[in-house]
């Protein structure tokens, strides 16, 4: 890819930075930042920084102690101030991570992050008595405040806090691991982003970054991958000692985090974050684990022989096929297929969806210092949605495409709520990017010309599935037993590529050949782990659900995309049972994680027939 140097670094950018132009990609969009702010040094920022300092201190002075005995009005104009504070902490938060997440390895940027950082933990611990009094209102008291209309726009906001009263503290320990997050838990993340965005790989003498270099792992020339293979792993070997210090830390601090606030085991805090029990996610992760001899083994061995392979190496994981073509699809096609999919479900979706593309809500192209990987930031409702993504071309990358700008429509759509309402847990957050994700596929798989066609796409989509779904439930697995062991002691860089590669061998079977020499340190590049413990089962939590939802759309009469808008548009206002009544679905029933299951297993049937 080439671009001007100008383009690398956006020392003290603007928040509109140009597109960049690449010969087969054609013109890569950056996205613009300015409907949140002008750039770093917008006087906007402080000035909104010093109204959120005052509007804390003065709802505190006013409020605290007060809010048993207020009548339901009161309270609900009472929640409305504080949701106001916290929307624009949210969009100062917002803009100064988007703005870092393109420039990880410009020290301005960070420290411009840094700044924003701890003066919201600063601001925001005038607000931590809140939520406290909030549950330590009377169960009965509380009931009553909300059978009074005036609540009935908090009644979700209330509920969903009080989940967390049996495991609060009391109002001055919270108000301390509030105000230590910024040198805890937060600066580790923070050095784990930075770090890896700083990586370097030597790949046949050229210096490469974190998304170019695992990019290669995807590389139809079996030398390529082992060379980008063998860069991964020299890097991450060089970087042991701190990865390791980090994720020790990190995994103690949630340790002694459970342990004060009561949570029974390391995954609980996530389920009650997610709204969802924790015998839903025991099923899901037992049902998934007992079917991978069914799915990923055996559709890995068929890999292997398809490659004409007595084992596959960890790198041959995610190559395409021998059939595959493998030539790059511009910028311009990716969005016409992602939006032309959506809007044969429904046009309102892909009406959405392209204000992505046409108002600068998109950052595609692969730079230095940028995160890796991809994401969809939520923002907050008087703005709108950003997407990044790492462009290059494949058909895994325009399904990504498609996964970011799910979750988008969802933001938009869940925003109607607000900013505390539109919020929704990560097991749901993940529906609306699956669904995307297989309307563009199944959009793909129509316009399949042949069966070699229809293989490759067909291992395509297999592939992605077993990423979401068995490797997701791997990382689940691998967390979940170094977690337990931390509690036992300091875990060594050995005891972290031990839980690793028992997993994986677990997840991905005989067919692969897995040393722990070449693999062993692959764990410690994967950010979920560090930024959210136990997201990655939401992965496959989504993955399977929408597999459900499809194929209740398959067999749908009209209103199955007005029904499905709508439940996106409830945001977090709803739990996961409510939510699925409409389509007949129930996450609580172990045969619904069966049923998930049941598409991936049809497509490796056909694979194998073809």
């Amino acid at each position: 890819m080439s671009f001007s140097a100008n383009r690398l670094i956006n020392r003290a950018a603007p928040a509109e930075l140009e597109p960049v132009n690449d010969a087969e990609l054609g013109t890569l969009p950056r996205w613009n930042l300015a409907d949140l702010y002008a750039g770093p040094d917008d006087a906007k920022i402080d000035a909104d920084l010093d109204w959120a300092a005052e509007q804390a201190k003065a709802l505190s002075e006013t409020v605290k102690g007060t809010m048993a005995n207020m009548t339901p009005a009161k309270l609900a104009e009472t929640i409305a101030w504080y949701e106001t504070i916290y929307e624009r902490l949210g969009k100062l938060g917002t803009f100064a991570f988007l703005n870092g997440a393109t420039q990880r390895t410009d020290g301005e940027a960070m420290q411009f992050q840094a700044k924003i950082n701890e003066r919201s933990t600063t601001i925001s611990a005038d607000l931590v008595f809140f939520s406290l009094e909030l549950n330590a209102i009377d169960d009965a008291v509380i009931a009553a405040k909300l059978e009074d209309p005036a609540m009935g726009p908090w009644k979700s906001f209330v509920e969903r806090t009080r989940l967390m009263k049996l495991h609060q503290l009391s109002d001055e320990l919270e108000t301390y691991t509030h105000d230590f997050a910024i040198v805890g838990g937060s600066a580790w993340v923070q050095l784990f982003d930075e770090t890896m965005a700083a990586l370097s790989f030597d790949v046949d003498g050229k210096e490469l970054s974190n998304a170019e270099t695992f990019n290669l792992l995807a590389d139809p020339r079996r030398e390529t991958r082992a060379m980008a293979a063998a860069a991964i792993t020299k890097t991450l070997g060089d970087n042991q000692r701190l990865m390791t210090r980090i994720n020790n830390t990190v995994i103690k601090q949630k340790e002694l985090d459970d342990k004060w606030r009561g949570y029974e085991r390391p995954v609980s805090s996530r389920n009650v974050a997610n709204e969802v029990e924790d015998d839903v996610v025991n099923a899901l992760a037992d049902t998934v684990t007992e079917a991978f001899p069914r799915i990923s083994h055996r559709y890995y061995a068929m890999k292997a022989k398809w490659m004409g392979l007595d084992k596959l190496e960890h790198y041959d994981r995610n190559a395409p096929l021998p059939e595959a073509d493998e030539a790059k699809i511009p910028w311009s096609e990716a969005r016409d297929r992602v939006l032309d999919a959506y809007a044969g479900f429904t046009p309102s979706m892909a009406e959405i969806a392209g204000d992505f593309f046409n108002k600068g809500w998109i950052d595609s192209p692969v730079i230095p210092g940028k995160d890796a990987g991809a994401f969809a930031h939520p923002c907050v409702p008087s703005a709108h949605p950003y997407v990044l993504v790492n462009y290059q071309g494949k058909t895994r990358d325009v399904m990504t495409l498609a996964h970011e700008l799910g979750h988008g429509v969802h933001q938009v759509l869940a925003a109607e709520q607000g900013y505390f309402n539109g919020s929704t847990p990560l097991t749901l957050a993940e529906t609306a990017s699956v669904f995307g994700e297989m309307l563009t596929f199944q959009s793909l798989l129509t316009d399949a010309g042949d069966k070699q066609q229809r293989k490759v796409l067909l291992a395509g989509k297999v592939e992605d599935m077993l990423n979401t779904v068995v490797r997701q439930i791997a990382f689940h697995n691998f967390e979940t037993r170094v977690h337990n062991a931390r509690r036992e002691k300091e875990l060594l860089r050995d005891d972290f590529q031990a839980a690793w590669m028992e997993t994986q061998i677990e997840a991905l079977g005989p067919a692969f050949n897995l040393k722990a020499e070449e693999y062993g340190d692959y764990w410690s590049y994967i950010p979920h782990f560090i930024h959210v413990p136990f997201y990655v089962y939401a992965y496959a939590f989504g993955d399977c659900l929408v597999n459900s939802l499809y194929a209740v759309y398959q067999n749908s009469e009209a209103g199955f995309a007005e029904k499905y808008l709508e439940m996106l548009a409830s945001g977090g206002t709803k739990r996961h049972h409510e939510l699925l009544a409409p389509f007949g679905l129930d996450a609580r029933d172990p045969s619904f994680w069966r049923q998930g299951l049941s598409l991936l297993e049809s497509f490796i049937d056909e694979l194998e027939t073809l």
